[in-house]
């Protein structure tokens, strides 16, 4: 055989081979996108078989439950912030206890149920997170966010429930506003700031940070438009009519904020779904701890089930005992009733939320951290708040959007700074830190503020 086709056979030959690589790749790839096109058995990356439903991120290659598993990896949780605070755990039966044995004793039964509360909602997070890894990611995010603000559903139920004379709607109010003022300054400062120690500089997709932004402003809008029409039309009309009419506006303003987040979910589930699985497909990559994240053990589908039903169970049997005590905790000390609800509540629902987040953002997933924050604000702006003026419409409660002027004002400056933020699509810890500060000029007025 002479040189020259010798030359060409190799290169025939290499060809050859690139084909085969190309198309044993493109069967790869085809079976990662489309698994139910295809009759392959599938393994993740730590060797079990993904079965049918299952994102490989999120396959356990277990089923069922097994018990001592099951405790291992809840108290090993996500992080290392998360594991420590299943210390906590203790309390939930000492904050009981206390609870029937000492009725009287108002402050202990708050404190000790209120931090009760904390590793409770820790694995709500940790279920949630566990599960939404067994989801498609848009999916999988949209659902952890929800269950991440199931504690502040629950609590709002019940101050709604436990209203007797209309007492505790102002601390539902600010319970509201202070959950969005809580994520948007204290935890996506926090976001910030942490992520920017480590990095001069972090960088998130426009498509997160400009969908967040224009629904924020749109949800602000919803809720401030009734003390808006209260101040403006005040001096015209009668106190008990004007009441009437603020009522009339919020129970409408909740039904259209209910439609924009039904919108909202519409719009990242289906018709844009693509652009977001994208975005955070790329973010998972950029995932500092994803090689040691993929190789941790993971729940049972089963066992987030049950690792949410008790730990649901548990957040609403303290939900109660704690807002039985807070009509007397602020008579009796010298906390307000503003700075109970706009700073207390909402930091103790959120705490599992904002730990998520963190942590993320910690391992440079700012797009993940961005839209639990953002999701999460959006959902207690255009969901929750709407949840509880309908449910209250249907209970017979006059339960209204009608925020003082000082609320409505941190609202819209707090919506303003965060939009400047974030209309760069970079972050460092400078505008987290100055974000934290203005949640703690916050807190510290609130501290004063009278009842």
């Amino acid at each position: 055989m002479s040189g020259l086709q010798q030359r060409r056979s190799e290169t025939g030959f290499e060809h050859g081979v690139a084909q085969e690589i190309n198309t044993v790749d493109s069967i790869v790839h085809d079976d990662k996108d489309n698994s139910h096109h295809s009759h392959l058995p599938r393994y993740n990356h730590n060797g079990h078989l993904v079965q049918k439903g299952i994102h490989p991120d999120g396959e356990s290659g277990r089923n069922w439950v097994h018990p001592w598993m099951f405790l291992k990896i809840c108290f090993k949780s996500s992080s290392l912030i998360s594991k420590l605070v299943n210390v906590l755990w203790p309390f939930v039966p000492a904050a009981v206890a206390v609870h029937f044995a000492k009725p009287d004793a108002h402050l202990w039964v708050f404190a000790l149920n209120y931090i009760a509360m904390v590793p409770t909602a820790n694995l709500i997070g940790f279920a949630g997170q566990e599960l939404a890894r067994k989801l498609p990611k848009v999916v999988g995010v949209l659902l952890e966010t929800f269950l991440g603000s199931i504690v502040e559903i629950v609590l709002f139920m019940v101050l709604l429930a436990n209203n007797d004379h209309g007492n505790l709607i102002p601390v539902i109010r600010d319970a509201i506003l202070g959950s969005i003022l809580a994520n948007l300054l204290l935890c996506l400062g926090m976001c910030f700031f942490v992520g920017g120690m480590r990095r001069d500089k972090q960088e998130f997709d426009s498509v997160v940070s400009e969908v967040g932004s224009g629904l924020l402003l749109t949800g602000g809008f919803g809720l401030i438009i009734p003390c808006a029409f209260s101040l403006a039309v005040g001096n015209d009309v009668d106190s008990v009519a004007l009441d009437l009419l603020v009522l009339k506006i919020s129970r409408a303003t909740a039904v259209i904020l209910l439609i924009a987040f039904i919108i909202y979910v519409w719009f990242q589930m289906r018709t844009h779904h693509s652009i977001f699985h994208t975005v955070l497909e790329l973010d998972e990559e950029k995932d500092a701890d994803r090689e040691e994240d993929l190789a941790k053990h993971k729940l049972t589908f089963t066992e987030c089930i049950l690792a949410l039903l008790l730990s649901i169970a548990c957040v609403s049997m303290h939900a109660i005992f704690l807002v039985q005590e807070i009509e007397i905790i602020v008579e009796q000390t010298a906390i307000s009733d503003m700075f109970m609800g706009l700073i207390l509540v909402p930091l103790v629902e959120k705490f599992a939320e904002h730990l998520t987040a963190i942590d993320e953002a910690w391992d440079n997933s700012m797009n993940f951290a961005l839209a639990h924050v953002l999701g999460s604000s959006l959902q207690t702006a255009l969901l929750n708040s709407s949840l509880v003026v309908i449910v209250g419409w249907g209970l017979g409660i006059d339960m209204n959007l009608n925020f003082s002027t000082f609320q409505a004002i941190l609202l819209v400056l707090a919506i303003l700074v965060v939009n400047n933020f974030l209309r760069d699509g970079e972050s460092n810890y400078l505008e987290g830190a100055l974000c934290v500060l203005v949640y703690l000029i916050i807190a510290v007025t609130t501290f004063f503020f009278p009842n």
